[in-house]
């Protein structure tokens, strides 16, 4: 069981001022626990502390952040089952996935550890003329500062450790605004922080009302903020000043399957299922769109709805659970309308559209017009849209025709389309013989449009999170 009570961290702290933060049971909807909840005072004392902090952090060498993190490591393995219980709980996410992302967080951390100890620099060559003979030049990797993280609820765990290991392993300071639905994960993450050596200052795990939120994005003192949410986050880059922005900003992913898969056809049906309906689809990289060859779309789609009805929704502490509730109500309400304004556009529903409370069937539709929200929009949530194509281009086409860009997946054998779908989609990643939705926590990942901007995946958070600073060194 979880505790019933939880701090914030302010300034390496458990602070308990209230516990006015209410966490409910996403499946049953009671109250599973209360969280303590930052005001804006407690927030303005987190970033001074944080500001303090950047000087005994940057000198922080680089073996004592990898203990930091191996610490970490360490600890998230034996509170394992605490952590996926508070996932299941907090997110209503089911227990299998639940117990998939503590090992991605270990993961995330173990890169980051490793990242710790290779920062490099490099040495230049400035004798490009004659003007700088004699001249060398040397580059080496110093933390950004102080950071801002502004969290999403659905991998409460995995996306704040994309954020906090890499800040670790970096050198920066941070203050962490978890997502006031899903604040548990996050408030571990920051007890085992609390166990460490870490200057005072050094890191905030605050949960906060929205309206409090304000210094997150505009205090001048914080030097980066990175974002993870929804299309929000281009007000709050308007809103940071001066500050180094990195956005995650969600998508509505597309999957091709092309026209030589017949003989992958249980593979490809059985990754698209997973890609569609994992954690009842709320994943920034979902699949919600996807194009088969008319060829192959009949019996794909008979196959892939016999499948989908074949899910088995419930209670996500149940182990052969695989659909579980969606965060909210308003989000299953959402979806509902969005199917129903596709059907009256003449959409046709091949199987789910069902809903109890914050429970939606998995559903699946073919005939969507392409203007219709399924397929402009992000769903976030279990329901995918088919359609055929005829041509290859087209349906590199119709993946393009989209606002988004974070992944997309491209089933195929013939390598040639699957350079042409490299080179041509505009999105941040392909997935070739996959769904969109695998991700690795050390490959670069972010998207285009309004998918976001920057690239997290530790290496690359760790380049946005230090600068370069050169020296000059004249021979004699």
């Amino acid at each position: 069981m979880l505790a019933k009570t939880w701090p914030y961290y302010l300034a390496n702290r458990a602070r308990s001022p209230n516990a006015d933060l209410e966490v409910r049971d996403k499946y049953s909807g009671r109250i599973a626990a209360r969280v303590a909840l930052a005001d804006a005072a407690a927030i303005r004392r987190a970033i001074a502390a944080c500001a303090d902090a950047a000087a005994p952090m940057r000198k922080l060498p680089p073996y004592a952040r990898q203990a930091v993190l191996e610490h970490c490591i360490a600890r998230f393995r034996e509170r394992s089952d605490e952590l996926a219980l508070a996932l299941c709980i907090e997110a209503g996410k089911p227990i299998k996935d639940a117990e998939g992302e503590v090992t991605r967080l270990i993961d995330t951390f173990k890169v980051a550890a490793e990242e710790a100890v290779r920062i490099d620099g490099e040495i230049l060559n400035l004798e490009i003329s004659k003007r700088a003979d004699g001249y060398r030049g040397f580059v080496q990797r110093v933390p950004l500062g102080p950071c801002s993280f502004i969290t999403p609820f659905n991998f409460p765990l995995n996306l704040v450790a994309h954020k906090v290991a890499p800040a670790i392993a970096a050198g920066c300071p941070f203050v962490l605004k978890p997502s006031e639905k899903t604040p548990i994960g996050a408030l571990i993450i920051g007890e085992v922080l609390a166990e460490t050596d870490l200057p005072k200052g050094a890191f905030s795990v605050l949960p906060c009302r929205v309206e409090d939120a304000d210094p997150f994005v505009s205090d001048e003192r914080l030097k980066l903020l990175s974002f993870t949410g929804g299309q929000v986050g281009w007000q709050l880059k308007a809103k940071a000043g001066r500050k180094k922005v990195v956005l995650e900003l969600g998508g509505n992913a597309a999957a091709i399957v092309d026209a030589d898969q017949r003989a992958h056809l249980d593979h490809v049906v059985e990754r698209l299922i997973f890609g569609a309906f994992y954690q009842s689809g709320q994943s920034c990289i979902k699949v919600q769109r996807i194009h088969v060859h008319e060829s192959l779309y009949p019996e794909l789609r008979r196959r892939f709805v016999a499948a989908t009805r074949a899910l088995k929704g419930g209670d996500p502490k149940r182990r052969d659970t695989f659909l579980g509730p969606l965060i909210d109500e308003a989000a299953a309400e959402r979806l509902e309308q969005w199917i129903g304004e596709a059907r009256r556009g003449g959409a046709k529903l091949l199987c789910g559209g069902g809903r109890e409370r914050n429970r939606l069937e998995a559903s699946v539709l073919e005939g969507v017009s392409t203007d219709a929200k399924l397929n402009r929009l992000e769903a976030f949530g279990p329901v995918v849209t088919l359609a055929p194509f005829a041509d290859f281009d087209d349906a590199l086409a119709l993946v393009n025709d989209s606002d988004y860009g974070l992944q997309a997946g491209v089933f195929t054998n013939d390598l040639a389309h699957a350079m042409r779908a490299w080179d041509t989609l505009d999105c941040g990643g392909i997935v070739v013989n996959d769904v969109p939705s695998f991700r690795v926590d050390n490959m670069p990942y972010g998207g285009t449009k309004l998918s976001g901007l920057g690239r997290e995946g530790v290496r690359y958070a760790i380049e946005d999170m230090t600068e370069r600073r050169l020296m000059v060194l004249r021979g004699a």
